[in-house]
């Protein structure tokens, strides 16, 4: 049943009824009645002031006495100026869960291949440096909004573009030609990924070095900058890697397989996917091809220094580098190369971007350059932008090496959950394999929840203690309730009490309808997490309906109560309040327990 499609209909034929005139769903404004005042639904009377033609208060008055009257949905009303706050029976609350009962995939739309196709890019590594917290915030936020369209009934691509080419990359291919003695993940025993990280801090520390002494010999900062041979040598490589040149890209394609081994281990542990991976060193030609196609046809301006570049000074926007001057591509060439390419190889609707604030102005610039090229797609791109994430201590810089690793901090992530599982007693009675299993569940969607309970465009501090606590708005919180309510099910099978599929009417407290009321909004938070691309609101909803649900456990028995309609209302209570935890935890990519 839906609720409040039910309600509006039922309140369209009292109104029908008492002044005569026939209304529209669009003027009948439902909503959660607030905490403070009595009711289930609220309904606002002032759009109706012009039909009734009488105050708000006489209005809500007469519309609740012929709700009450003409419908058993209703057990009794109460006005609040022009609000009319209806309160909703017993029985109907009861069926209403009934049906949940009946359908499991309840708030989840499936998709059929009419539905819209978005594509969603996330993660975007960097193949000079292993995947760090803000790319675990990044791959957490595209999993989960992914995961949470395809509930609503979207088909989905999950994509990634890798970032392999240009400067950066061959500064770590020069340090470890120039002091890396052959070394190999197999021979130092170390990811691919963390190996080629550590040329990249190295080449940086050398460079510094070379700076400063040159400065020490009176060379100005920027005279030392242009004068540094280790930064020639590294622009000497990317010009020979787009030049073909066989050492340069044989050395090229080791490094960049010994970093994708390592990327797909971190992936797999963070349980993160994709469908489709496009490379820049494939897609920065097509986008070259494309900025000289725009030059010939008077869309961009070549320099006296032959770079090429577009003037968005009309859109407001500045004068944009496209191509430089030795003919080497930036960002902006690749990302316009691989927008084509998606939209040749796919259906694109929408094509949604999960990328830092700081690029903003980067996706901006896109979608004018895309539409100036003639791509109909161009302004329909989604930047889905969120904040940095930083640890207590500060920011990260990868260059320095001060970054936290993603491995590191998901197997600390892990450590910290047994030491505290230990700790509290959560472990006693598991075998060791249970322990292992539950550990990791824990102290991943520690990390995970901790992550994506925070709305997406704002900044935020990791912080790994509070993120393992037991109790507040954490993982650990909700997972440890799901397994509770597992035992509670465990124990009633024990028992043979069975949940019926009918439940005989029975009254029920305020704080079990509410727990009902609550359930019913899963569908309508999903929905709403989709439209507005924020994930953290299913995070929240979860949250919300879990601390409401223990509030119930310590307030009333469950297997105790002697009343079997009601013990068997609460028992299917318990049961869709863990499924439906299941279910949004799992849009986050993150496991519940059975026991623990």
């Amino acid at each position: 049943m839906n609720i409040e499609k039910e309600l509006q209909l039922l309140i369209i034929k009292v109104i029908a009824q008492l002044y005569n005139t026939d209304v529209n769903e669009s003027q009948i404004t439902l909503q959660k009645t607030k905490k403070e005042f009595t009711g289930n639904y609220t309904l606002v009377t002032f759009p109706l002031l012009r039909i009734s033609r009488k105050s708000p208060e006489q209005t809500a008055q007469e519309i609740g006495e012929a709700l009450v009257a003409t419908s058993t949905l209703f057990e009794s009303f109460n006005v609040i100026k022009g609000f009319l706050n209806l309160s909703l029976s017993s029985a109907l609350w009861i069926q209403t869960l009934e049906e949940m009962n009946h359908n499991p995939t309840y708030g989840f739309v499936e998709a059929d291949e009419t539905a819209p196709l978005y594509m969603v890019e996330y993660s975007s590594p960097n193949t000079n440096k292993p995947l760090h917290l803000g790319h675990v915030r990044n791959n957490l936020l595209g999993h989960s909004l992914c995961e949470i369209l395809k509930a609503n009934g979207k088909q989905v691509v999950k994509t990634n573009i890798v970032n392999d080419r240009g400067i950066h990359i061959c500064k770590s291919m020069l340090a470890w030609k120039k002091w890396g003695n052959d070394e190999t993940p197999e021979s130092s025993g170390k990811k691919g990924d963390h190996l080629i990280g550590e040329y990249y801090v190295l080449f940086d520390q050398k460079y510094k070095a070379e700076i400063a002494d040159l400065q020490a010999k009176g060379f100005t900062k920027d005279e030392a900058e242009a004068q540094s041979t280790l930064m020639a040598e590294a622009r000497e490589m990317l010009l020979k890697w787009e030049d073909n040149d066989p050492e340069t890209v044989n050395l090229w394609k080791m490094m960049n397989n010994w970093v994708y081994k390592g990327f797909d281990e971190t992936y797999k542990e963070m349980g993160v996917t994709f469908d489709k991976i496009y490379y820049e060193s494939e897609t920065y030609l097509v986008g070259r091809e494309k900025v000289l196609e725009g030059l010939e046809k008077g869309l961009f301006y070549r320099k006296e220094d032959n770079s090429i570049w577009a003037d968005l000074s009309k859109e407001n926007l500045d004068h944009k580098l496209l191509l430089r001057a030795d003919g080497t591509s930036v960002y902006m060439t690749q990302d316009i190369g691989t927008a084509k390419l998606r939209f040749d190889d796919y259906p694109i609707n929408t094509m949604i971007y999960v990328v830092g604030n700081e690029q903003n102005h980067h996706f901006t610039v896109l979608s004018t350059l895309l539409d100036m090229l003639g791509y109909e797609f161009g302004k329909g791109l989604v930047h889905f932008s969120y904040g940095m994430v930083e640890l207590p201590e500060g920011k990260m810089k990868s260059r320095e090496g001060t970054v936290v690793d993603a491995d590191d901090l998901m197997k600390e992530m892990i450590e910290t959950a047994r030491e505290t599982s230990n700790e509290l007693g959560k472990l006693d009675n598991c075998t060791p394999q249970e322990a292992d299993d539950i550990v990791r569940m824990v102290g991943l969607g520690a990390l995970k929840y901790f992550i994506l309970k925070v709305d997406p465009r704002k900044n935020m501090t990791f912080n790994p203690e509070e993120s393992i606590d037991f109790n507040g708005n954490t993982g650990p919180f909700i997972q440890y309730t799901h397994a509770r309510i597992q035992s509670v099910l465990r124990k009633a099978a024990e028992q043979n009490i069975e949940i019926p599929d009918k439940i005989e009417d029975v009254e029920l407290s305020e704080k079990e309808e509410g727990l009902v009321h609550t359930l019913v909004d899963f569908a309508a938070i999903i929905k709403q997490s989709a439209e507005e691309y924020n994930v953290s609101l299913v995070a929240n909803y979860i949250y919300d309906l879990v601390k409401e649900y223990n509030q119930f456990y310590h307030d009333f028995s469950i297997l105790r109560e002697e009343n079997e309609s009601l013990r068997a209302f609460r028992l299917m209570l318990s049961k869709n309040v863990a499924l439906t935890i299941k279910k949004g935890m799992s849009l986050l990519g993150i496991d519940v327990p059975d026991r623990m």
